[in-house]
């Protein structure tokens, strides 16, 4: 059979069972080729194009880099011995001006050399011609797979360094309040669409729960959801954090690590705290938002990055601005979709919903039995100010279980009388609190322990009482 004709018959589309026989993410690739042989980049484009989302060629490295700077490819399969500049020669050059993608080298000469300045040039794999489509299909998808596991470990170590756990960060927005209800049916109607939405409320409200049902909802669903905690970050790491940088890391070959806007790509990005970012980066944030690019620390070339931006604080952006601590010009940029989320104690016939899916939740985690929550239980909590939101709710649970009970006064608490004569329930919550303090040594911290509130619920109501 002639050469042309068994090459033809080898780049015909798969059976249906063998759709994924390359890996899943195949068909979300896109990828540049690189090669002066026409007969080549022909070949690799009819084998590659009906599989992957884009497939895009240049026939020398001088259009090559001006590909790579029109757009992103997750994969370059490149040729080394070419007219003009050499395949490793080009790679080396890319690498050291912000070439982040991997690089897959095709050449006819297979020397030893050749193979170790491919390596030290970041080639991440080496086929050597001829080749056949499986050769060249089966390096495309350990590439794929290669990214895929480093985006999923890196997030994953992010995840786990931050304070809450990751489960805990994965709870639906629970509750069947009127203002809960608009919410959701707010993300409900902006999830399909690219805007940015910016969620505003106090310490606690759930502002990263409902982020991540707007994600879970959005077409993006099934990609990385990155959460940033700006505050968190120190004020000389943040850039290299969001955008990556170029040098400075020797545990990768290519002396490169890629930022979270790289990671969240094709996902959402969801910047909390966002009122505490630096001055000198909320103008490469904004540009990053304006541009949909990133410039990497060290590199000369602009990144072009898919995300959807979601931001969050619970400080008052407007006074922000007013005081010369946030941009104008990217606050109004930011917030175009205003979701405002209530405090506990505005939503309180939630706490029932709320306080049952915690005590499951840890009683499953914890290895306890759950604690039942009695009409007095529940009278309780509804009482109680919660100046710490849900998630001072979900303390107080998670301690309550760990301890075996919840705290006395929620056990054997009174039951107001219609006796006008009687003690209204604020004399019985006053004395009891009073009796706890005396018996905490006027220690207000211990005693707030003891009565399962926050330290600010007493000082409080000591002020309150003159106390």
């Amino acid at each position: 059979m002639p050469k042309q004709n068994a090459m033809r018959l080898d780049i015909q589309p798969i059976a249906e069972s063998r759709a994924l026989e390359f890996g899943p993410w195949l068909s979300q690739a896109s990828i540049l080729i690189v090669d002066d042989e026409p007969g080549i980049r022909n070949f690799l484009v009819k084998m590659l194009k009906p599989r992957c989302k884009q497939v895009v060629e240049a026939s020398n490295t001088i259009e090559a880099s001006k590909k790579l700077d029109k757009g992103h490819f997750d994969i370059v399969i490149l040729d080394n011995i070419m007219t003009g500049q050499s395949g490793v020669d080009w790679l080396v050059e890319q690498r050291s001006i912000g070439f982040f993608a991997d690089a897959i080298l095709i050449t006819a000469y297979a020397d030893l050399e050749t193979a170790i300045r491919a390596l030290q040039a970041g080639a991440v794999d080496f086929v050597l011609k001829p080749f056949r489509s499986n050769q060249i299909l089966n390096a495309v998808a350990r590439c794929l797979d290669r990214i895929r596991l480093r985006r999923e470990n890196f997030l994953l170590r992010y995840e786990l360094r931050a304070d809450e756990t990751i489960s805990s960060r994965q709870n639906r927005l629970l509750g069947t309040s009127k203002a809960i209800k608009e919410i959701r049916k707010t993300l409900a109607r902006v999830a399909p669409m690219p805007t940015s939405v910016m969620i505003t409320g106090e310490s606690g409200t759930g502002k990263e729960v409902a982020a991540r049902t707007l994600h879970s909802l959005s077409d993006r669903a099934d990609q990385p959801f990155v959460p940033v905690k700006c505050g968190a970050i120190p004020e000389d790491m943040i850039e290299a954090e969001l955008f990556g940088h170029l040098r400075g890391n020797e545990t990768e070959g290519s002396g490169r690590r890629d930022g979270l806007f790289s990671y969240a790509s094709g996902g959402t990005l969801f910047l909390d705290e966002i009122g505490e970012l630096p001055l000198t980066m909320q103008s490469k944030l904004l540009r990053a938002i304006e541009d949909q690019k990133i410039r990497p620390l060290g590199s000369e070339r602009d990144v072009p990055v898919d995300v959807r931006f979601v931001f969050a604080t619970n400080a008052d952006l407007e006074l922000e601005v007013e005081e010369g601590r946030f941009r104008a010009d990217l606050y109004y940029r930011i917030n175009v979709m205003h979701i405002q989320m209530p405090p506990l104690r505005d939503r309180k016939g939630d706490i029932q919903n709320l306080a049952e899916m915690f005590v499951h939740k840890f009683s499953r985690e914890l290895g306890v039995p759950p604690l039942p929550l009695t009409e007095n239980v529940l009278n309780g909590l509804k009482d109680m100010d919660w100046p710490g939101n849900v998630r001072e709710l979900r303390n107080f649970i998670e301690r309550s279980l760990i301890l075996g009970s919840y705290p006395p006064q929620f056990q054997n608490r009174l039951v107001p009388s219609m006796d006008k004569n009687s003690e209204t329930m604020e004399a019985v919550e006053q004395r009891h609190i009073l009796k706890v303090l005396e018996a905490s040594n006027g220690n207000r911290a211990e005693a707030a322990r003891r009565l399962g509130i926050s330290r600010k619920t007493i000082d409080r109501k000591c002020a309150q009482w003159n106390v």
